[in-house]
């Protein structure tokens, strides 16, 4: 059996066809096909505004650029990718983290409850886990009870709905990001988006984007004012060509994920020791497939566990160390939070292969393997 990754991009000939003719055209970059992927994400998500970026992590940075000020404090995971908190961290502000629910998101009851504690926090930084969106009822209830910023972290969720809310649409929130990193449910090769639904944010957006600079033409044709400490984040035509052509087959490369995924669900219905985190929905955009293996009922830990399913070409990950607990985090004094949900399920917590293109025979090697590495 060839190795099978826990994920992987899926690139067409077509893909390939719009990717050289962009080589071919006149615009490498800061052309047409960057304001054509935007409208094409607004469409998709139901979002009035969109900014490409160069990736996900600089989606997170001006999102708190706009939305946070100095010593703000801001509610957020202790489950994602560290680019979450670290965009926090980026302008000033201080990460609060609370613990997650056993569906891997955060639990937004603990957010209420650390709201009611302290009147002075600005935000909540949500991360709809693996695909799953989080409650968006409660979600627009702490926005208005609280009067709080939202930011929805939709680097594994493009695709994903919960109550008729399709994620990255901001109907509940200030602003939402992606991430078009290849093992996401499209890709741009790297590169990642912002969608807003305030005209104020997607101008702020445009001009934090590009060094903070527009244009000034009434002073002459080459002149331009630096009106903010901008950045380089734009996204190159090439890879907006890519987006574009990669965005027309995403619903299909979402039908096979959930096929994918409820599949593992039906296998894995006949051992106890092995569950999904949640049942089966199609609401979820199933960027990852994670399950919680109880290894202390086997002689073997989750670090051997893993090495010894790399033996047999098979690519698991973890998703997430515990943000909280990195040594740059401690370091900061974080790391001694109340978190028993995600402690444990750092413990148990392994993502399975799953991409659009993973066949029957390669998903039923995954399980075999499982089953002989802990010999059941």
């Amino acid at each position: 059996m060839n190795f099978i990754p826990y994920s992987k991009q899926n690139i067409s000939n077509e893909d390939i066809k719009v990717v050289v003719e962009t080589l071919k055209s006149d615009y490498l970059t800061t052309g047409p096909k960057i304001k054509e992927f935007e409208e094409a994400l607004c469409k998709y998500t139901g979002a009035k505004y969109c900014v490409a970026v160069s990736n996900g992590t600089a989606a997170l940075h001006l999102a708190s650029l706009v939305l946070l000020n100095e010593y703000d404090k801001v509610i957020t995971t202790v489950n994602s990718f560290l680019a979450t908190s670290n965009s926090i961290l980026y302008v000033n502000a201080k990460p609060i983290f609370v613990d997650i629910c056993e569906d891997g998101n955060i639990d937004l009851d603990l957010c209420e409850e650390a709201l009611k504690k302290d009147s002075s926090i600005k935000a909540i930084y949500v991360v709809h886990f693996s695909g799953l969106s989080v409650n968006q009822k409660r979600l627009k209830e702490l926005k208005d009870k609280y009067n709080i910023k939202i930011l929805e972290d939709c680097a594994h969720s493009i695709g994903a709905i919960n109550d008729s809310v399709k994620a990255g649409s901001c109907i509940h929130s200030d602003i939402s990001t992606f991430s078009f990193h290849p093992v996401k449910g499209f890709t741009t090769g790297e590169g990642g988006a912002i969608t807003t639904n305030s005209k104020e944010i997607y101008e702020k957006l445009l001009l934090l984007r590009n060094h903070g600079m527009k244009a000034n033409s009434e002073i002459a044709p080459w002149h331009y004012d630096m009106t903010e400490l901008g950045f380089n984040y734009r996204l190159t035509d090439i890879a907006c060509a890519l987006g574009i052509s990669q965005l027309k087959r995403l619903d299909k490369f979402l039908d096979k994920r959930r096929a994918i995924a409820k599949r593992y669900c039906e296998i894995l219905e006949k051992y106890d020791f092995i569950k999904s985190i949640y049942d089966f929905t199609q609401e979820s955009a199933y960027h990852l497939f994670v399950v919680n293996i109880n290894f202390d009922k086997f002689n073997i830990d989750k670090k051997e566990f893993v090495l010894k399913m790399r033996e047999r070409n098979i690519g698991l990950q973890f998703h997430y160390i515990p943000i909280n607990k990195q040594p740059y985090y401690k370091n900061l004094g974080y790391g001694e939070e109340n978190t028993p949900i995600m402690d444990k399920y750092y413990k148990e917590a392994i993502s399975l292969p799953l991409y659009p293109t993973l066949t029957n025979e390669e998903q039923d090697y995954v399980i075999y393997s499982i089953l002989e590495v802990l010999s059941v």
